[in-house]
């Protein structure tokens, strides 16, 4: 899946600007209209268009204060085909769905033989739509110190002074632009969104976080719609959402990573000079070996004043597990690790701090979605536990989060999925996904009932549909949305 904060981030850094004298259409609470043009991305997909969507700061007050959404399309090919519009809802919080569209337009248009118009959304604070910003410090805002790495051996002190020290920056200066960032405030822009577009109902495919979001469009506006495909998909659980997504990634992690393992002690790896082990069973007692001594002596790397520890090599291999391709990437970086010579190359994304406006979007959206246990719980406790059980993330998606000391109620419970409801939706879900894990995503399935079907991959992997390889996976997803047919029961398809 694409890279994860919580559940997946992908953001684009680019302005965007407040608007706070409404048209008359707007104060009406009458959805803009929508001026298409080129975008002007030169990652853009042939014939993308983009726009801007002006929505309401707070729809309690739609007359009041709006703010900027960039929207795009990408119009279907084969207009004699086409039966409706595709909305496609990216992972996160955090992912540009005008990235998603330029990614994936292409080949799902062909995929789909020109069925659907395709649309997308930067979800607020991500892209070009609007922004805030919590005005963390640089060094708050790296991977691994925005994710709640414990301290070697577990200690959790630092991790609550810096989730103290980030609530209070978020609260001193995201303002009301930054409690806007919520779920509920997500669907309200895709559901204004297809009024724009004059659109009755719309199809949907969500991936990751996006397909929690899906599920809650689905469950607050079932009639408007059409095909709900929920691709790799977390717990639903009101109670707990983002929290209960971020520690079921220390399962996810341990059902993904014999995989991996498998991958680097076979001996074709010897050729390109990335086997880890003889046998897959010696990979995981490795890694941690090095991770360990990394906790003890980090190592200078190839980007000057940010040596690897650690928890920054956990990070890596968190983030290598969604998808099969980074694995060489990962075993090279220990492998650099392993030579006492070598100079670890960081991955990018571990090399520097996330910008500002995107990191406090991350963090925004799972506080303000739904209360958190304050900092009184035994973090420290849940940690120990946690690292034993599943050493391979430390503890970390168990420990304390600025959402501990947030200080901005949410401003309504979560939605909780329930079975009521057109029976309209497909899950695709890996049953050895790294962030959103099997386990989680069958909670879902249960909450749907007779709503939905799943279609389950023996594999590993995040984020399936055209994605990960999996031809049945693909002709399943497709066939559904094409023609409506879904499996009579749910199913399997081989890896």
């Amino acid at each position: 899946m694409q890279n994860t904060v919580f559940m997946t981030v992908s953001v684009a850094v680019v302005a965007a600007t407040l608007t706070t004298t409404p048209s008359a259409a707007q104060a009406s609470g009458a959805p803009s209209s929508l001026d298409w043009q080129p975008c002007p991305s030169a990652q853009a997909a042939a014939g993308q268009e983009c726009a801007t969507l002006q929505v309401p700061l707070d729809y309690g007050h739609p007359g009041g204060r709006t703010v900027p959404v960039a929207v795009t399309r990408l119009r279907s090919d084969r207009p004699e085909k086409r039966r409706g519009t595709l909305v496609v809802i990216p992972g996160g919080p955090g992912s540009s769905g005008v990235q998603r569209l330029a990614q994936k337009g292409p080949a799902l248009r062909e995929e789909l033989d020109g069925a659907f118009d395709l649309i997308s959304l930067d979800p607020r604070g991500v892209g070009s739509s609007v922004k805030a910003r919590c005005g963390l410090l640089s060094a708050d805002r790296r991977l691994v110190t925005l994710r709640p790495w414990p301290a070697p051996g577990g200690d959790v002190t630092e991790n609550a002074d810096r989730a103290r020290r980030t609530a209070e920056s978020c609260a001193r200066n995201g303002g009301a632009v930054l409690r806007s960032f919520t779920t509920a405030n997500e669907v309200r822009d895709i559901d204004r969104l297809r009024q724009a577009l004059g659109e009755r109902r719309l199809s949907v495919w969500g991936t990751s976080y996006g397909a929690y979001v899906g599920a809650v469009y689905a469950q607050t506006r079932p009639g408007h719609v059409d095909r709900l495909v929920l691709d790799s998909s977390g717990d639903p659980d009101p109670s707990r959402v983002a929290r209960g997504w971020l520690e079921n990634m220390s399962r996810g992690v341990a059902d993904r990573f014999p995989d991996f393992a498998t991958w680097a002690a076979d001996p074709a790896r010897d050729e390109e000079g990335l086997r880890l082990a003889e046998d897959a069973q010696d990979v995981e007692g490795l890694f941690l070996r090095i991770a360990e001594q990394l906790d003890r002596s980090p190592r200078e790397s190839g980007t000057p004043g940010v040596p690897l520890t650690g928890n920054g090599l956990r990070q890596a291999l968190q983030n290598s597990l969604p998808g099969d391709s980074s694995f060489p990437s990962m075993a090279r970086l220990i492998k650099q690790v392993q030579d006492p010579q070598g100079v670890p190359t960081l991955p990018p994304d571990l090399a520097q701090a996330i910008p500002d406006e995107d990191a406090s979007l991350m963090l925004a959206t799972i506080c303000n979605d739904v209360r958190w246990p304050g900092p009184s719980l035994d973090y420290a406790g849940r940690v120990a536990t946690d690292r034993e059980r599943y050493p391979l993330l430390a503890g970390m998606p168990v420990n304390i989060t600025a959402c501990a000391y947030w200080k901005d109620r949410p401003a309504g419970p979560p939605v909780r999925i329930t079975d009521t409801g057109p029976s309209n939706i497909l899950m695709v879900q890996s049953l050895r996904d790294p962030a959103t894990p099997y386990s989680g995503a069958l909670k879902m399935r249960a909450a749907l009932g007779d709503r939905a079907r799943m279609v389950a991959l023996g594999q590993g992997g995040h984020g399936m549909y055209l994605g990960n390889g999996n031809a049945c996976g693909d002709r399943a997803v497709t066939r559904f949305l094409t023609t409506g047919h879904r499996p009579a029961h749910d199913t399997y398809c081989a890896g």
